[in-house]
């Protein structure tokens, strides 16, 4: 074996050492408790049966193929991701140019851009479930109950409690999207944000035929982080609604039927059945995106 063969060979070992601790993290952190959720959603495992689980198979996600309340939280679930996203996209993309540009305060306004992704969770919930549903009387308590009874007669019981979780995502996930494109617009050389202002004068032609075909993987990996956090999004809306989820979504219902009721393995099914959809969603980003590479390097 060549010299340069043996280099190769120990580079590879060496990339592989690195990454041990990696793997090993998200094969316990990860890989077990998604494939102890799959041998259990094949099973019968419940704290109400007094005898030993049992190997059901397919049965209980045959079940959810004729559960009328399953298709309702899925239609729920996809709105509320397609929804969230586009709107996170869209503001995120319009602060990331923002920041983009030098200007007088350019550090505050990245600061109050990027907050609401960096301050917890929890308290940031707690904070707009107030701002939102005032508990005290306010100056503008009566208008935000009034306005609460417009939407709720308007759409249903439940739709006032449903926007404010759409709100809050849209609020909390805009910002790590607008640093996540921001980052992106810093990668790419001036040099061709240059060249693009020689050839044409039109921003919005230099923004469609330059800033976003030099985004794309930001802007792929954007929408499916987006999509990914819509879809396993629980903690945000039971907080928000205060355990009362009119307007159900999957990750609400397999809690619901886990955690509440004790059925282990229909809960276990219900929340596996976001994969397909998931993997769907990475599937057309990435078709979209090696097209758009192709075209590229055709052209």
């Amino acid at each position: 074996m060549s010299l340069r063969g043996n280099a190769r060979r120990r580079e590879i070992q060496l990339a592989y050492l690195l990454l041990s601790p990696a793997l090993l993290l998200l094969l316990t952190v990860l890989a077990y408790p998604v494939g102890w959720e799959l041998w259990t959603s094949l099973t019968d495992l419940s704290p109400l049966s007094d005898g030993p689980q049992a190997f059901v198979g397919f049965e209980n996600y045959r079940r959810l193929l004729g559960d009328a309340e399953f298709w309702r939280a899925a239609a729920v679930t996809v709105v509320y991701a397609a929804v969230t996203s586009v709107a996170k996209l869209a503001l995120g993309l319009g602060f990331a140019l923002l920041l983009a540009r030098p200007f007088r305060g350019r550090a505050l306004v990245f600061l109050a851009i990027f907050l609401p992704w960096a301050y917890p969770a929890g308290v940031s919930v707690i904070g707009w479930y107030w701002t939102l549903n005032p508990p005290t009387r306010t100056a503008y308590a009566p208008f935000m109950g009034h306005l609460k009874f417009v939407v709720d007669s308007a759409f249903g019981g439940g739709a006032w409690a449903f926007a404010s979780v759409i709100l809050f995502n849209i609020w909390r996930g805009s910002s790590f999207i607008a640093v996540l494109l921001l980052a992106g617009i810093n990668a790419i050389p001036p040099e061709l944000f240059e060249c693009a202002l020689l050839e044409s004068k039109s921003a919005w032609r230099r923004f469609r035929l330059v800033t976003v075909p030099l985004l794309k993987p930001f802007l792929a990996l954007g929408v499916f982080l987006s999509l990914t956090s819509a879809f396993a999004d629980l903690a945000n809306v039971w907080m928000l609604t205060g355990g009362r989820v009119v307007f159900p979504v999957l990750g609400t219902q397999a809690y619901w039927l886990g955690i509440k009721v004790g059925r282990f393995a229909e809960g276990a099914a219900r929340s596996l059945s976001l994969v397909p959809l998931l993997v769907l969603a990475m599937l057309l980003l990435f078709q979209w995106f090696d097209r758009r590479e192709e075209e590229d390097r055709a052209a």
